[in-house]
């Protein structure tokens, strides 16, 4: 039975209670929340016991995803799996396997073995580059293909798939027709475009979604609607091709609810500043509160090297709006593939827009902020270190910087504000 539908029929569930102690909310506000849509809880059962239960949605705290995956010339599985590694140990809450290049189902099993998080996948990556090695173009992939790949991911223990089931031939021809700068950038968009516009059919996943539901049904797959059409450049934000992807998504999400699967929604994009919160608003209110997945989003295109600080910008914002689940951008964004402390850079600052959004909310969330704050009032050192978002840069900073028997750094020195009003106070007692 699904998260969804135990939640529906009252009853709690291990994952539902582990999720809840994780978020210090009860059992029954998470119970509520799945069964009304609002929440997800990503754990397939296939992944057995070491796996983590994530629970992503309304009122929790907002998550953050890392991409890793081999590309067509970098291909080391053993690459991948230490930044899958790298991701977890700096603080992700999941990590999506992208990989294109060499053995796919070897990168995918090692990484869900690997980590204890939760994994992610995009399976019509799999159907797209087999199609290319065995029948000679992408395009050749067939409808079993593509539902072949689903269910060996769903099988191998992925908790939550992306699928792209909004780029329809309607929503196509709106990019066709439209005026576009950079047309459709999403990967798996693209393979499913190609796909539509050489065959002259519907895509498999929106013309036979029911039997997707199917196999979600079965693994309790999380899924994860993908913005196949999502804007890839600041020029092309909020537009027609987008808004009419969302509308079809919101229509599957509900088709989702009714069948016991659960969904989120994946959002833009490269969206200016003064639209993010509109396009929150818009995702939760055409689809009825789902989880909001965002990559990024990034406010400006004008920062290859930056993108994870521009995407750290946007993506505060649109958590604070209500966005639920960050997809981290790192700084290789738009230039190549990530090392290991790119990775590792994109992941803390994400957690730091995350953070920053919940402790706007205040009550639990902000208690972090309060805790280190005391330590700093304290000059307890060692404890605003341990409590850092990033321990052992802040180590490394404060040994490098300031004398290890200094009570103050050496910013100010003897003349710390901290220190001197201590010193007054008790000098006036």
């Amino acid at each position: 039975m699904t998260q969804m539908k135990s939640a529906k029929r009252g009853q709690l569930t291990e994952e539902m209670r582990e999720a809840a102690q994780a978020e210090g909310v009860s059992p029954e506000y998470i119970m509520r929340g799945v069964g009304e849509g609002r929440i997800v809880i990503a754990k397939n059962p296939a992944r057995g016991g070491r796996a983590k239960a994530l629970g992503i949605g309304e009122g929790l705290r907002v998550k953050v995803n890392a991409n890793v995956g081999t590309s067509s010339d970098i291909c080391d599985p053993e690459l991948e799996l230490r930044k899958a590694r790298v991701a977890e140990e700096a603080g992700a809450d999941s990590v999506m396997d992208l990989s294109v290049g060499g053995d796919l189902d070897l990168v995918r099993r090692k990484i869900l073995e690997g980590v204890s998080i939760a994994v992610g996948t995009v399976p019509i990556y799999q159907a797209a580059i087999e199609a290319r090695r065995k029948k000679g173009a992408i395009i050749h992939m067939d409808e079993d293909d593509i539902f072949r790949a689903i269910e060996r991911h769903a099988k191998d223990g992925v908790d939550f798939i992306t699928v792209h089931c909004g780029v329809t031939k309607a929503s196509l021809r709106s990019v066709i027709e439209g005026k576009r700068v950079l047309g459709i950038v999403s990967r798996g968009g693209t393979f499913t475009a190609a796909w539509i516009m050489h065959h002259g059919k519907e895509n498999p996943l929106y013309e036979n979604y029911d039997y997707l539901l199917d196999i979600a049904e079965e693994y309790d797959l999380v899924l994860s609607l993908g913005d196949g059409l999502r804007p890839g450049c600041i020029a092309d934000a909020t537009d027609a091709p987008q808004v009419q992807e969302l509308l079809i998504i919101g229509e599957l999400v509900e088709r989702a609810r009714e069948r016991g699967v659960q969904a989120m929604v994946e959002g833009p994009g490269h969206i200016p500043l003064n639209q993010i919160e509109a396009n929150v608003r818009l995702e939760k209110s055409i689809c009825k509160g789902a989880p909001f997945y965002v990559l990024g989003p990034v406010v400006t295109d004008v920062a290859p090297g930056y993108d994870h600080l521009v995407s750290a910008i946007g993506g505060a914002i649109a958590a604070l709006a209500g966005a639920d689940f960050l997809c981290y951008v790192t700084p290789a964004e738009h230039i190549g593939l990530p090392s290991e402390e790119d990775v590792r850079e994109g992941v803390i600052v994400a957690r730091i827009a995350a953070h920053a959004a919940d402790a706007a909310r205040g009550g639990r969330f902000a208690e972090w902020d309060r805790r280190i704050s005391e330590a700093r009032r304290d000059l307890d050192w060692a404890k605003q270190i341990e409590l850092a978002i990033d321990p052992e840069r802040a180590r490394r900073m404060r040994a490098a910087r300031t004398p290890g028997e200094s009570r103050t750094c050496s910013m100010c020195g003897e003349y710390c504000a901290i220190k001197l009003l201590k010193e007054y106070v008790r000098a006036e007692h």
